[in-house]
């Protein structure tokens, strides 16, 4: 995104992707209100909907059989009051897609990087390998945003600070249900997390479970996961036989980490590479994309001047570290309360009269809340004047 947003400016740009495609399971599907904002902005909108996609106007979590709505995204004010849920791939390829109309972008697919160039102290590039060959690319800056194990930011040195998640997903498919049930964030019991993400003929699902607790999940058999999958959601046993074999669990180790310092000379790192964020409330794409803008707001000045200083780099650092750090603690919090024996089960089933009217009460003034924190973030950036087309 910022590689286009630059490029749409005026900015002679080159992005290196090490795959010869964007077609990768395991990344982000939600699209949140300040993206499709974005997307209105640049003017692709038109195009934007022709993506097969979900909108998620509200979102229930489902905890030990209790069906709760905590998120109204109708509580946003203006018309992207939901999230899309598409697959990431695909919206990359529209970003692409537009960028190759522009004479100042440049898209290396098959092109992985593999360190930095350097003149002195100051970062002046990169270096790739593409095809077996190494190709040198020399660049005023070099931005990281390759992700939570960030090749670039390695090379450089800068090491992010690791605030030790308690909690590891299983991410697999499940062919969908005859009869769908509502949008639903989670299915929360006394033993799991279950995450289901609804896709053309599948539901991507996802069982946050303690940390360091596969070995044990295999150990005691497809048969009881499965069960373990059917007691979280029960509207999932017509479809949970499908899973015959481990190899259809993927491990994910979540990440939730930071670096203290986003920048050096000539190198910039956002995105996972700044800040690795947990899958919780699905924000990571989004948070990235907002540090693409604020980071194009803030440079194309000096880029096209063709001299960014550390201090612009540490402005972006300024402008983007304040709703990542809130946002990173609350993440960090939930993943406690699910890794804690007993989870979702602090709820009776059915709920006592007391706890409806607690709900009743709570659950209102927690829409206000999260509808803004889930939909738009804690710092929504815009683009500037400065960002119009050249």
């Amino acid at each position: 995104m910022l590689g286009f947003l630059l490029a749409r400016a005026g900015v002679d740009t080159v992005v290196v992707e090490k795959h010869a495609d964007f077609f990768r399971d395991f990344r982000g599907d939600t699209i949140h209100p300040t993206t499709i904002d974005l997307i209105d902005q640049l003017g692709l909108r038109e195009k934007f909907d022709t993506i097969d996609q979900n909108h998620i106007h509200t979102l229930d979590v489902v905890v030990n059989g209790n069906r709760l709505t905590p998120v109204d995204f109708s509580r946003l004010r203006g018309s992207n009051d939901y999230i899309a849920l598409m697959p990431q791939w695909d919206f990359l390829s529209l970003i692409a897609e537009e960028g190759a109309k522009l004479p100042k972008f440049q898209l290396m697919l098959d092109t992985e990087a593999t360190g930095l160039l350097h003149d002195g102290d100051r970062v002046t590039g990169l270096t790739a390998s593409a095809g077996g060959s190494t190709v040198e690319i020399t660049a005023a800056l070099t931005v990281a945003a390759d992700g939570r194990d960030s090749v670039l930011r390695d090379a450089s040195g800068l090491v992010p600070v690791d605030y030790g998640v308690a909690v590891d997903v299983l991410w697999f498919r499940l062919p969908r249900t005859k009869i769908d049930p509502p949008d639903t964030l989670a299915y929360l019991d006394s033993e799991s997390m279950l995450i289901t993400i609804p896709r053309e003929g599948y539901y991507q699902s996802g069982m946050l479970i303690p940390k360091g607790e596969f070995p044990a999940v295999q150990k005691a058999g497809l048969p009881a996961f499965r069960n373990r999958i059917v007691r979280a959601a029960p509207f999932l046993v017509e479809v949970v036989d499908s899973i015959t074999g481990w190899d259809q669990v993927k491990l994910l180790t979540v990440q939730v980490n930071r670096l203290s310092q986003w920048w050096q000379d000539g190198l910039l790192c956002i995105g996972d590479a700044a800040h690795a964020m947990s899958p919780a409330f699905g924000v990571g794409i989004n948070y990235a994309i907002q540090d693409a803008v604020a980071s194009a707001n803030l440079l194309v000045d000096a880029l096209r001047a063709g001299a960014v200083t550390t201090d612009d780099l540490a402005r972006v650092q300024e402008r983007r570290l304040p709703p990542v750090s809130r946002m990173q603690p609350i993440q960090l919090r939930l993943h406690d309360i699910i890794a804690k024996p007993g989870g979702g089960g602090f709820l009776a089933n059915p709920m006592t009269w007391w706890q409806r009217s607690v709900a009743s009460v709570l659950l209102p003034i927690l829409r206000i809340f999260t509808a803004r924190v889930v939909g738009r973030g804690f710092r929504p950036e815009k683009l500037g004047p400065q960002l119009n087309p050249r």
